[in-house]
C-alpha cells in the first residue's frame, strides 16, 4: 500500500512539474512573439519614418521660393475669349490701394482673425487643431472637402501656389508656411494677407479697396463694427455675401463673424447685438460706375476662377481662357442698351444667358440694363419665381423618366386641389376635360402639372430637378412643396440655373453646369482644366419626349408661345409668368393683370437662352401691357435668331428607345390605337418609351358608327301625302316618319297665290285645305331636323263645264258664285318675318316652341274639313280650323325671353 501510495505522490507531482515546465514554456512562447511584434513594428515605423521624410522632401524639392516681391507686387491677369487669342480685358492692381498694418485698426484685424484663423498668434503657420477637424471632415466627404487653412497658408496660396487641391500642393504649402512664419512676424503676414484678398467684383482687392467700394470710407478707423464684420464676412463667397444684390444673405453672414468675435473676446456680447441692429445696407454708398465691355461677363469670370481655385486674379498673373463668344455678346449687349428690342421704361430689366448645349459652355451673358460697376446681375444673381417654366423639370420630365409616360398620357383637367385641401385654379379659370400631357404643357395648364408632380412624388420630383442644377429643399433653405410644380418658389431661380436645366434636355439628357472659364494658366506654366464634366440626369427617351412636348408651346393649335417661331429653326421651350401676393397687391397698388415676372426659356438643338424680365423692386413697376409680358418672347426670338446664323440647322434625333405611334386623340384614361372607324381629325401621332407604345383599338368610334346605323335603321325618313277629296272638297296633307325627337315643319303654297304653315316644329300628324281653288295647284314641303325633307303636289280639278253664255236671264238657282266664298286665298300671315323653315341646328327644343301661330282665319263650311284629331299639334294651329270645324284664333309669336331659354 505504501508503495502504491508513494507511487501516486509521485506521480502527481511528476505532473504538476509538467504543468509548471508547460506553463513557463508556454510564457517563454508568448513572450517571444510580444517581442517579435514590437520590433517590427518599430521597424515598420523606421521604415515609415524614412519613407515619409523621403516623399516630404520629394513633395517640396520643386516648390517656389519665399519671394518678397510675390508677396507684394502685383501681376496682372489676361482674360481671353473663346478662341484662344482675343484678350477680352487685362486685369491688374489698379484696383488696389496698400495700407500698412499700422493703419489697419484693431477691430478690423480682429475680425478678420475671428473669422479666418483665430489662433493666428499661438501656431506657426499650420494649426494643427483645425488639421484633425478637416481630416475626419475629409474622409467622410472626400479629400479638399473642408480645409484648414491659416491665414499664412492663404498668403503662400495666393502668391506661390497653384490652387489644385492636391496633397502635393497642400504639402509645399505648409513648407512654404513654415519658411513664411520664420522669415516675416505676425504682423507682416496679417498686412499681406488684408491686401491681398479679394472681395467683390469689379476688381475689389485689399481691405482698403473694400471699404471705399462698399462704405465710402477712406481711413480704415472710420469703419464701424457691423462694417468691419460686414466686410470680414465676404472673402468666403464674395458674390453671395455681397450687401447690393444678396443682402439677407449678407446679413446672416454679418451676424455669423459679429457673434464669433464676442465668441472669442473680441467685442463683447452687446457690442455684437447692437451691431446686428444695423441694416446690411443703411451705410452702402450708391453704385454709378458704369460697367465697361465684356464687364458683365467678366465678373462672372473672376467669381467662378475664385470659387473654383482661390486663386487672386487680380495679383496671380494668371492667364485664364473664357467661353465667352464675342460676336454673342456683342449682339446682347446692343440688345440691352435698347439698340434692337424697345424696352417700356428706363427701369424694366430683363436677364438673359445663351448656353452652348452640348458643353454647357456660357457664351453670352446679359446682366440688365444700365448696370454699373459690382452691381445686380440680373441673369446669375436674381432668384425668381419661374412660373409654368419649371413645370417640364418638376413634373412632366419626371413623370416621363420614373413612370414612363408618353407624350399621350391622359390627364384629366378637372377641378382639383393640392394635398392639404387648397383648391388650385387654372389661369383661365375653366377646365379643359380629358386632354393629353402634351397639349397640358402647351396650354400650360396648372392642374393636369400638379396631377402629374403628384403621380411622381415630391421625393422623385426633387431629385430630378437637382440633377438638372437647381437648389431645392434644404439646400436651398426652403421645403420643397406640391406648389413648386407651377413655379411657387418662396426663393425661385436665376437665368443661368433654368438655361443649365433645360439645356439637358436638348443634349440628349446630359447635364453640365453651366460654366464660363475653361482652363486657368498660372504663372508657374501650370494649366487648371475647370470645364466640368457632363453627367447623364435623365434618359435619352426623357429628354427626347418632353423636347418634343415643349415643341408644342411654339406650334399650333394651342402652344402658348408661337410668337418665337423662327423658319428654319427646331425650337421647344417654355413661358412662364409669376403673379404678386394679395398683401403685395394692396401695398404697391396693383391692379389686377399685373404681373411679376416674365419668363421664356428655349433651345435649338445647338443653343439654350433662357430669358427673364421684369423689376428689381415691387415700387419699382410690374408688367401690365401686352407688350411688356410679350417682352421675354421677343428677346429670346432676337438672340436665337442672331446665334444660329450661318449655323447648321438640325433637328433634335430621336433615339432608339422611342417609337412614334398613332393613337386616337384622348377623350378618356385609356390611350388606344385608332380603329378604321376613325375618322383623320381624330388621330394623331405621339411618342412612347419602346415597349410601353399601345395595343388595343378604339372601339369609340366604332361603336358610334354601331349606334348611327342602329339608330338609321330604326328611324323612318319622314313622309308627306297630299291628296284631293272630291267628296269633302278638300286637300288632306299627312305627314309622318322620324322618332320622338323628330320636329316637324309643313309649307303650304299654291298657284293662285296663296301660302301657310301647317305645322311649325310640331310631332307627326295631317290636316286639310279646304274649298281649294279649282284648276290651282297646291305644293307642300315637309322639313325635320333628324329625318330629311319632303315634297308633295296637288292639282286641284276644274269645276263642271258651264253653259254658253246667251242674252237669256239666267235660270234660277244659277246665280253667280261670290268669288270670295270658299276659293278666296287665305290671309297672310301674321308671323311674317319670323324663320320658321329652318330646323334648329341645336337638336331639340322646349316642346312648348312647338306651339305655332295661327295663319288667319278662312271661310267656315257647315262640315268640318278634317277628321278630329288631324291637325299636327292637338289641333292649335297647324291648320286653318280646328279640331270643330271652326276657324283658329290667332295666336301670338313666341316672345324672346321664351326663344332664349329654348336655345
Amino acid at each position: 500500500m505504501s508503495d502504491n501510495y508513494r507511487s501516486r505522490e509521485e506521480r502527481r507531482r511528476a505532473m504538476n512539474d509538467n504543468k509548471q515546465t508547460n506553463k513557463s514554456q508556454g510564457n517563454k512562447k508568448r513572450g517571444g512573439i510580444f517581442r517579435k511584434i514590437v520590433a517590427a513594428v518599430f521597424i515598420l515605423g523606421i521604415i515609415g519614418l524614412i519613407a515619409g521624410v523621403g516623399t516630404f522632401f520629394a513633395l517640396i524639392s520643386d516648390a517656389p521660393k519665399v519671394d518678397d516681391s510675390v508677396l507684394k507686387d502685383s501681376f496682372s491677369s489676361k482674360i481671353y475669349a473663346n478662341d484662344g487669342k482675343t484678350v477680352l480685358k487685362e486685369v491688374g492692381g489698379e484696383k488696389r490701394t496698400y495700407v500698412q498694418y499700422d493703419e489697419i485698426p484693431q477691430t478690423v484685424k480682429n475680425a478678420f482673425i475671428a473669422t479666418e484663423d483665430v489662433r493666428f498668434y499661438k501656431h506657426h503657420g499650420i494649426d494643427f487643431y483645425r488639421i484633425g477637424g478637416a481630416v475626419v471632415a475629409n474622409f467622410k466627404e472626400g479629400f479638399g472637402s473642408e480645409g484648414a487653412s491659416t491665414i499664412t497658408q492663404q498668403v503662400v496660396k495666393n502668391s506661390f501656389l497653384s490652387p489644385e487641391k492636391t496633397v502635393k500642393r497642400k504639402v509645399q504649402e505648409m513648407w512654404l508656411s513654415y519658411q513664411l512664419e520664420r522669415k516675416y512676424s505676425k504682423q507682416q503676414i496679417l498686412e499681406m494677407y488684408l491686401n491681398k484678398i479679394y472681395f467683390s467684383t469689379g476688381e475689389v482687392y485689399g481691405i482698403a479697396k473694400a471699404a471705399e467700394t462698399f462704405y465710402g470710407v477712406t481711413d480704415l478707423n472710420d469703419l464701424t463694427i457691423d462694417q468691419a464684420a460686414m466686410l470680414a464676412g465676404l472673402p468666403k463667397a464674395p458674390s453671395t455675401y455681397n450687401p447690393y444684390k444678396n443682402p439677407e444673405n449678407a446679413t446672416k453672414r454679418r451676424n455669423t463673424v459679429l457673434n464669433l468675435m464676442a465668441k472669442n473676446g473680441f467685442i463683447t456680447q452687446a457690442e455684437a447685438d447692437k451691431a446686428k441692429q444695423v441694416d446690411v445696407q443703411a451705410n452702402l454708398v450708391e453704385q454709378n460706375e458704369k460697367t465697361s465691355k465684356y464687364d458683365v461677363f467678366i465678373d462672372q469670370v473672376i467669381e467662378e476662377v475664385q470659387e473654383k481655385t482661390d486663386a487672386n486674379v487680380s495679383s496671380s498673373g494668371l492667364e485664364i481662357y473664357t467661353t465667352l463668344d464675342v460676336d454673342a455678346q456683342d449682339y446682347v449687349d446692343q440688345l440691352m442698351n435698347n439698340e434692337i428690342v424697345t424696352f417700356p421704361n428706363d427701369k424694366f430689366q430683363a436677364g438673359l444667358v445663351v448656353l452652348n448645349n452640348e458643353t454647357g459652355a456660357v457664351e453670352a451673358i446679359g446682366g440688365g440694363r444700365n448696370r454699373v460697376a459690382g452691381g445686380l446681375n440680373f441673369a446669375t444673381d436674381i432668384e425668381r419665381q419661374p412660373g409654368s417654366t419649371i413645370k417640364p423639370v418638376l413634373d412632366y420630365g419626371p413623370a416621363v423618366e420614373y413612370l414612363k409616360w408618353s407624350t399621350a398620357e391622359p390627364i384629366k383637367d378637372e377641378p382639383h386641389q393640392y394635398s392639404n385641401g387648397t383648391q388650385i385654379r387654372n389661369y383661365s379659370r375653366n377646365y379643359k376635360g380629358w386632354v393629353s400631357a402634351r397639349e397640358a404643357l402647351g396650354r400650360s395648364l396648372n392642374i393636369p402639372a400638379l396631377k402629374a408632380f403628384q403621380a411622381v412624388g415630391a421625393d422623385k420630383a426633387q431629385e430630378f430637378g437637382e440633377g438638372l442644377g437647381l437648389e431645392l429643399g434644404e439646400s436651398s433653405g426652403e421645403k420643397f412643396a406640391e406648389a413648386f410644380s407651377i413655379g411657387g418658389f418662396t426663393k425661385g431661380v436665376t437665368p443661368m440655373e433654368l438655361a443649365g436645366a433645360y439645356s439637358a434636355f436638348a443634349n440628349e439628357g446630359m447635364f453640365t453646369k453651366p460654366y464660363t472659364v475653361t482652363k486657368v494658366k498660372f504663372s508657374d506654366g501650370t494649366e487648371l482644366d475647370l470645364s466640368p464634366k457632363p453627367k447623364r440626369a435623365m434618359q435619352d427617351y426623357t429628354a427626347f419626349m418632353v423636347t418634343d412636348m415643349m415643341k408644342s408651346v411654339v406650334e399650333a393649335p394651342y402652344g402658348t408661345a408661337r410668337a418665337v417661331r423662327v423658319p428654319g429653326l427646331d425650337i421647344a421651350g417654355k413661358t412662364g409668368t409669376s403673379n404678386f401676393s394679395a398683401k403685395e397687391k394692396a401695398s404697391f397698388n396693383i391692379p389686377e393683370g399685373g404681373v411679376k415676372d416674365v419668363w421664356f426659356s428655349g433651345f435649338t438643338p445647338k443653343y439654350t437662352v433662357s430669358v427673364w424680365t421684369g423689376y428689381e423692386k415691387n415700387s419699382d413697376g410690374y408688367i401690365y401691357s401686352e407688350n411688356e409680358k410679350a417682352m421675354a418672347k421677343n428677346i429670346f426670338k432676337q438672340v436665337i435668331t442672331h446665334v444660329s446664323q450661318g449655323e447648321e440647322k438640325g433637328s433634335f434625333k430621336q433615339p432608339d428607345s422611342v417609337v412614334k405611334r398613332a393613337v386616337e386623340k384622348v377623350s378618356s384614361k385609356d390611350v388606344k390605337k385608332p380603329s378604321g372607324a376613325t375618322p383623320k381629325d381624330s388621330i394623331t401621332y405621339e411618342y412612347f418609351v419602346r415597349g410601353t407604345e399601345p395595343t388595343k383599338v378604339s372601339q369609340v368610334f366604332v361603336e358610334k358608327e354601331k349606334e348611327k346605323e342602329e339608330k338609321e335603321e330604326k328611324e323612318e325618313k319622314a313622309k308627306l301625302t297630299a291628296s284631293f277629296s272630291e267628296g269633302s272638297n278638300a286637300i288632306n296633307v299627312n305627314w309622318s316618319g322620324g322618332d320622338d325627337e323628330t320636329e316637324f315643319t309643313v309649307n303650304m303654297t299654291s298657284s293662285d297665290g296663296a301660302s301657310q304653315t301647317l305645322a311649325d316644329k310640331g310631332s307627326a300628324g295631317s290636316t286639310s285645305i279646304p274649298s281649294p281653288t279649282p284648276g290651282a295647284t297646291y305644293s307642300f314641303i315637309l322639313s325635320t331636323n333628324n329625318a330629311g325633307s319632303a315634297s308633295a303636289s296637288v292639282k286641284v280639278p276644274q269645276t263642271a263645264e258651264e253653259e254658253p253664255e246667251d242674252d237669256s236671264e239666267s235660270e234660277p238657282g244659277d246665280e253667280e258664285q261670290n268669288p270670295d266664298e270658299g276659293t278666296r286665298p287665305e290671309d297672310e300671315n301674321e308671323n311674317d318675318g319670323e324663320e320658321t323653315d329652318q330646323p334648329d341646328s341645336e337638336g331639340p327644343q322646349n316642346p312648348d316652341q312647338g306651339q305655332q301661330p295661327d295663319q288667319g282665319e278662312t271661310e267656315n263650311s257647315s262640315e268640318p274639313p278634317s277628321q278630329p284629331g288631324n291637325n299636327g299639334n292637338n289641333g292649335n294651329g297647324n291648320n286653318g280650323t280646328n279640331g270643330n270645324g271652326q276657324g283658329n284664333n290667332q295666336q301670338p309669336p313666341a316672345t324672346p325671353d321664351q326663344q332664349t331659354e329654348n336655345e
